[in-house]
């Protein structure tokens, strides 16, 4: 098989990745079957906003309550740690019952601090989610010629200075009639009609209906207090309600009540179950994303032709000449040697703080490990969002599950750098199960307080706090121990060469070796900057990210870059005799995340102008700083790594004596 027969099958491969990725997801769950009149109990989730980035309650407003009472919704961890908090709601359907002008309730006169409460959450821009079966609500809007596709509802307008409270909802069910007799094309995979829950008695011949569709559209109305006197909760509305959304009319005002009414109807769609996610997961400029993979692809290909002029033509020549030369004249040669050739006595010196190196690295191999099964998964969809929080729980379990690998580099590593010597893997272990978790968790907790002092749905609980400490010591530690062992009972990684005892003095450089470091991340930058104003948008902005097949591109592709741009710069200072290599190699490409920081605060002060208040401002940054602590450990081991094979084989060929 010839080079372009070999390139056709990558390109091949990476194209199927990316369609993978961009077009297909697991919907999460089985579909459910409702006959007609079955009741539909919408459920309400936090209260967001991209004004603040700071999650409310949906009842921290004076919002009607359901007549049996708040009952939390089970969540699982990633929920918890994303702030999610889902609820039941006041608005129940029947299905396929078309209703209007029903009533929900009227709220007591509005006391100056829920008034004031309510003009704050309408400046600051924050959105209702309410889900239905599992669903989050799609609110479309026409802007020119076009509409625009929003998740949620705005809690109300400011028009001329005065607060409008949205207080009727016109809600529309999407359903698609439930196919019995041709289940393959309702679930699009096999034929287990049997694990198929349904919602009516069973063996009933009543026509069953699945949603696969849920859009709000909200209304300011005012309506008569004397004809809500004597209403009760889902009563009907003695007059028509016209919903207009163009129009405001419920000005919110001191010790006054706001009522609040809703509609529903249920229109049938030629929308099949498992593509009911489709209308969340469309995302625009896949020319753009392929544009970012091109670019990448140029870079590599011009690191990969100097990584090539390296090895064929500087690297292997120089070895060959070498050992043609008898010894004399091999001695003779040492004499007039320059470059990396001089620094064959001191390539393998232990560098300074050998213990954080190992550690490090150890933590760069669990996070890139992470990233890359997480990401992987993803792709194949099992992390769709139709599972909340599954993304987030896999991290997680994927990261504490990688802890083996951690400590096993990073012992290894240890032994190598002390030439077989076993003693202190036990601290190493420790120190690489705590390094990174420990400012993980130092970083959450700081900014846990200003969450909880804002009463934030997003502050994580004390419990979830104490089960995350219960997870790190329990699971993540004893396989970092575990990995560390089985890392001091492998055999350690042999120098080719001997070291002096006295190390070789360096020779003054024309420029600083590190500014050569720092400029060097710009290249792993140019790869992936395109993906991180997506990756950024979803994080930020509440926009749905899914194209994780591009994404898992970008990743390798960018692992590719960082190594080759670390090996060109090790190369590079071992020329000018600069044997202290370790901790630059690590840098060389860890020194991306710097750019990545700098673009996140750019993307603060021009994208996220409307940001509000220094607590958001925190929260931004402390998140920021903890990904790029992350992905500077993950990059560095990457450029740490091929730089330490491309030395060990550089110098395994030279004969000495």
């Amino acid at each position: 098989m010839d080079f372009f027969d070999k390139f056709k099958i990558w390109v091949v491969l990476i194209c199927f990745i990316s369609q993978l990725g961009h077009g297909f997801y697991l919907p999460g769950s089985y579909p459910h079957k409702y006959v007609v009149g079955d009741q539909l109990s919408v459920k309400v989730n936090s209260l967001t906003s991209i004004d603040t980035e700071i999650p409310y309650s949906y009842y921290s407003l004076p919002f009607c309550t359901p007549p049996e009472g708040v009952k939390d919704s089970r969540e699982n961890l990633g929920e918890l740690l994303m702030g999610d908090r889902i609820e039941n709601s006041p608005y129940k359907f029947n299905m396929y019952t078309n209703e209007t002008e029903i009533f929900l309730c009227q709220t007591k006169p509005l006391s100056g601090e829920e008034y004031k409460l309510l003009t704050n959450r309408i400046d600051e821009i924050y959105q209702v989610n309410v889900i239905l079966d599992n669903l989050p609500a799609i609110r479309y809007t026409k802007r020119d010629s076009y509409f625009v596709r929003w998740t949620g509802y705005p809690i109300g307008i400011k028009v001329d200075g005065g607060y409008y409270l949205f207080n009727h909802l016109k809600f529309t069910v999407l359903v698609h009639k439930y196919e019995e007799t041709n289940v393959a094309s309702v679930m699009g995979t096999g034929d287990a009609t049997d694990v198929i829950p349904t919602g009516g008695k069973s063996g009933s011949d009543e026509p069953g209906y699945m949603v696969v569709g849920f859009e709000v559209t909200p209304c300011s109305v005012r309506h008569n207090p004397e004809s809500v006197k004597n209403l009760k909760t889902y009563g009907k509305y003695p007059s028509k309600i016209t919903c207009e959304d163009n129009t405001v009319n419920m000005a919110i005002k001191e010790n006054e009540p706001v009522s609040f009414t809703y509609e529903v109807a249920f229109v049938e769609s030629d929308i099949k179950w498992p593509s009911r996610w489709d209308a969340y997961l469309k995302m625009e400029g896949a020319k753009v994303h392929w544009f970012s993979i091109l670019n990448s692809l140029m870079v590599i290909t011009f690191l990969a032709g100097i990584v090539l002029v390296i090895f064929l033509r500087t690297v292997r020549r120089d070895l060959t000449h070498y050992e043609e030369l008898d010894k004399e004249a091999q001695a003779q040669m040492n004499e007039e040697l320059s470059g990396w050739k001089l620094v064959v006595a001191d390539v393998f010196r232990a560098p300074s703080n050998p213990g954080l190196l190992c550690v490090m690295v150890g933590n760069g191999v669990q996070i890139l490990g992470m990233a890359v099964v997480t990401i992987m998964f993803a792709a194949l969809g099992f992390m769709s969002p139709a599972s909340r929080g599954t993304l987030v729980t896999g991290m997680l379990i994927f990261y504490m599950v990688l802890g083996i690998s951690a400590g096993y580099v990073a012992v290894r590593m240890w032994r190598t750098l002390f030439c077989g010597d076993h003693r202190g893997w036990v601290s190493v272990s420790w120190k690489v199960a705590c390094f990174f978790p420990g400012i993980a968790f130092l970083i959450l907790f700081v900014l846990n307080f200003l969450l909880w002092g804002s009463h934030s749905t997003g502050a994580i609980p004390f419990s979830l706090f104490v089960i995350l400490i219960l997870l790190w010591f329990c699971i993540s530690v004893p396989l970092t121990f575990v990995g560390g062992y089985f890392g001091a009972k492998a055999p350690h990684i042999e120098y080719p060469v001997r070291t002096n005892q006295i190390p070789r003095e360096i020779p003054p450089q024309k420029y600083p070796s590190w500014l050569l470091v720092l400029g060097a991340g710009t290249l792993p930058f140019g790869t992936l900057f395109i993906e991180l104003f997506f990756i950024m948008s979803s994080i930020w902005m509440g926009r749905v990210y899914y194209v994780f097949g591009f994404l898992f591109v970008v990743l390798i592709l960018l692992v590719v870059v960082c190594a080759e741009v670390s090996l060109v710069l090790t190369y590079m200072h071992l020329c000018v005799e600069d044997w202290k290599w370790w901790w630059k190699s690590f840098f060389a490409s860890g020194s991306v995340a710097l750019y990545i920081f700098l673009y996140s605060i750019n993307y603060l002060v021009f994208d996220l102008k409307s940001l509000s208040g220094p607590v958001s401002a925190t929260l931004y940054l402390g998140y920021s700083f903890l990904m790029v602590l992350a992905i500077m450990l993950a990059t560095g081991t990457v450029g740490f790594l091929s730089s330490f094979w491309f030395v060990h084989y550089l110098f395994s060929s030279v004969k000495l004596d």
